[in-house]
């Protein structure tokens, strides 16, 4: 006769009732689109940036002599060493698309309203902490605009009121851009920002397994009948079909057009750093762009810093402006869908703006898509309690 009884091994570590509880036996909705693979997606793509980056720090020298020469030879000496760095550099640049796809889900269909509020804030402050990890690998190489970039986001720093001095001087370990300054940059790159985002998103995957997940119709339906599916092994074979076709397409990035036309790996990049010769035009990397466009939209350094802060602040309280009855945008009014879609498209706008050369008609298209913007979040409290919502189908359905 066949026991029900725990085996030795189950008794003291029981990755079975782990598996069950977390994977066979967890509902989500049945309704899950293709928005929901993003999620999984990013948690790939981070341990992709962990292993690729550790092998990257083997041949790395943190020196302002070295550390450009050590990034070449590494790609040319090692075998193999190009198509680690290029795993390492696009992957960055597929991390924040799968990010911003992430987010614009939650926007679209709710995520960020109560109950899980706290699902949100901790994406939003991931979503800060990968801005700040992305930011200092990109200095790490040292190329021309590696230390152009240095240079101009530790004078904006420098411009803060009361704090701002003595912070670009623990940035940059002294007065002057050094080997301090590297070391620095890659303690945060390769210690204390990763170790933050470890616990982060467990944090945020702990909140999301305590309220479940949101659906495309941003109803509260009940999961455990036949509205709700086993996350395993449903939500799992969509997940590694959508990694497959990611892979598909994230390979051929990598092995056929590594650069992306400079978006990835600026030419002006792949010059050792000179500080006696500045570029005709430093930009930083695509997914910092709107938050420099924001800070080239006005004239004080400290005021756009400030722009910039606001910007990412007005996320965090998001789940508290919109006051719509109905949480996803298939069934809020007009008003409501208009102010999304507007304040989405002014940030992409944001982005374009922020890595191309200013100029006059530029840095006023800069400030008319910050404006709208901020309206579209600073208004929310008021436009998304105008019109008639849609009505919601049948819960269940």
């Amino acid at each position: 006769m066949k026991s029900d009884e725990p085996g030795w091994l189950e008794r003291r570590l029981p990755l079975g009732a782990l598996w069950r509880r977390h994977l066979s036996d967890y509902r989500v909705p049945r309704n899950l689109n293709v928005f929901y693979l993003f999620g999984s997606l990013l948690v790939f793509i981070l341990a992709l940036q962990v292993l690729t980056g550790l092998w990257l720090l083997f041949g790395y020298e943190p020196t302002v002599k070295g550390a450009f020469a050590s990034v070449q030879l590494f790609m040319r000496e090692v075998p193999f060493g190009w198509l680690i760095r290029y795993l390492h550099a696009v992957g960055a640049s597929a991390l924040f698309v799968c990010l911003y796809l992430h987010m614009l889900r939650g926007l679209l269909y709710g995520s960020y309203r109560a109950p899980r509020e706290l699902v949100w804030s901790f994406g939003v402050l991931l979503y800060v902490l990968l801005l700040a990890q992305a930011f200092f690998g990109y200095l790490l190489p040292w190329g021309q605009l590696s230390y152009w970039g240095a240079q101009v986001s530790l004078s904006a720093v420098e411009a803060l009121p009361l704090v701002g001095p003595t912070l670009a001087d623990l940035l940059r370990g002294g007065v002057v851009l050094s080997d301090a300054t590297l070391r620095r940059f890659q303690a945060l790159h390769v210690v204390g920002l990763p170790l933050l985002i470890l616990a982060l998103v467990t944090l945020h995957v702990v909140a999301l397994r305590q309220t479940g997940s949101n659906n495309p119709e941003g109803d509260e339906r009940d999961v455990s009948g036949a509205a709700g599916v086993p996350f395993h092994p449903y939500l799992t074979l969509k997940d590694l079909c959508g990694l497959a076709v990611f892979l598909l397409v994230f390979l051929g990035v990598v092995l056929l057009a590594p650069d992306l036309g400079g978006l990835v790996l600026e030419p002006a990049n792949q010059q050792p750093a000179d500080p006696l010769v500045t570029p005709a035009h430093i930009a930083p990397p695509w997914y910092l762009a709107p938050f420099y466009a924001l800070l080239r939209a006005v004239p004080s350094k400290a005021g756009g810093l400030g722009l910039a802060a606001l910007a990412i602040a007005l996320l965090f309280v998001l789940p508290w402006l919109d006051r719509s009855t109905v949480r996803s945008v298939r069934h809020k009014a007009w008003p409501a869908r208009l102010g999304l879609y507007l304040g989405c498209l002014a940030f992409a706008a944001l982005g374009v703006l922020g890595v191309v050369a200013l100029t006059e008609q530029r840095l006023l298209l800069a400030r008319l898509a910050a404006g709208v913007y901020f309206a579209s979040l600073l208004g929310m409290p008021w436009y998304s309690r105008l019109g008639r919502p849609r009505t919601l189908p049948e819960l269940g359905s």
